[in-house]
């Protein structure tokens, strides 16, 4: 349907959208409770749309813009004891024009479908320093990958991606080397707010699912929704579905012009994360029991917060940088 190609240009056959176009397509996507790999490839695809040359772009894009090509990011590490994308200890070694790469990496979504990796590694410094880290596109084929399959809440499938000694070519190199914390940060503040965007429409489909049973469902001789308990239950999601919806587009539109926005994508990520969590509660508080059932779409949509609520860091970790950008 061209959705990978969502914000790629045309001249690699993708269609030149934007970011506010991509929180749209991520709000319908967390609305559907849509499966698969759209949000990794679209990450993986900008990486080397801003750090790939002219060779690689040519080789890669026009694959994903036409849906023939899957990427997946491999960035966190078992080293950190919550979520830090730049405690990495995965290296890079020069060899010839190339490198090789040796670590592990964590909660990889959808790796077993990817053709690409997108990997971070550090070929100096020490493993929280910034300066050191690069990224590399690595075929998913390349000898010395393992991957092992790990149990989620959500049932998404994320693994563990292991690399031994595996070997990377000269071009698969993203910008300079031991430069690559620049671009990785820019990748994961669209995927905060993509994810974030993803909420939004997670926490509308809940809202709507839990109004339509609330007008239904009756109890003591009355439908339950004219009780005033659980009009406010219902009042207070939507309050947060409104909230989340309004700082998400602000910081999709401030990403999209290049202003400065770290505080408001952390805020907006952070926001959201509690957000979605409260009206996924909501929605099994006023469910009951019906909700907690395996055969009810709600348990469908409350695994995936969480799961959403944990992906590019929880709402301490967006917290923390929103903090920093304060100067606090």
């Amino acid at each position: 349907l061209g959705w990978l190609g969502l914000l790629l240009p045309e001249e690699y056959g993708g269609i030149g959208w934007g970011l506010l176009d991509l929180a749209v397509m991520a709000e319908e996507m967390g609305r559907a409770c849509l499966p698969g790999p759209f949000l990794s490839t679209t990450l993986g695809a900008q990486a080397v749309l801003a750090g790939g040359n002219d060779d690689l772009k040519a080789k890669l894009l026009p694959q994903v813009a036409g849906g023939g090509l899957i990427m997946a990011l491999a960035l966190q590490e078992a080293g950190a004891a919550q979520y830090d994308p730049l405690c990495v200890e995965t290296s890079a070694a020069a060899e010839g024009e190339g490198w090789r790469l040796s670590g592990g990496k964590l909660f990889v979504s959808d790796a077993a479908a990817a053709d690409y990796f997108i990997v971070s590694a550090r070929s100096g410094g020490d493993v929280y320093d910034p300066e050191g880290v690069s990224l590399f596109a690595v075929p998913a084929d390349s000898p010395g990958i393992s991957l092992t399959r790990l149990k989620t809440i959500a049932g998404d499938k994320q693994f563990q991606v292991d690399l031994d000694a595996v070997p990377v070519e000269g071009e698969g190199l993203l910008g300079e080397i031991g430069q690559g914390w620049a671009l990785l940060q820019r990748l994961l503040q669209i995927g905060a707010m993509a994810k974030s965007a993803e909420m939004v429409g997670n926490s509308a489909a809940v809202l709507k699912m839990t109004v339509e049973y609330a007008k239904e469902r009756a109890q003591f001789g009355s439908l339950i929704g004219q009780f005033q308990a659980v009009q406010h239950h219902c009042a207070n999601m939507l309050m947060d579905l409104v909230g989340s919806r309004f700082i998400t587009y602000k910081a999709a539109w401030m990403l999209d012009e290049g202003l400065p926005c770290d505080l408001i994508v952390a805020a907006a990520k952070a926001w959201c994360s509690d957000a979605c969590h409260r009206v996924a509660g909501l929605g099994h508080q006023i469910g009951a029991a019906t909700a907690y059932i395996v055969e009810h779409d709600m348990t469908l949509y409350s695994r995936r917060a969480k799961a959403a609520e944990l992906a590019f860091g929880d709402a301490s970790y967006h917290r923390e940088l929103a903090a920093q950008a304060l100067g606090l």
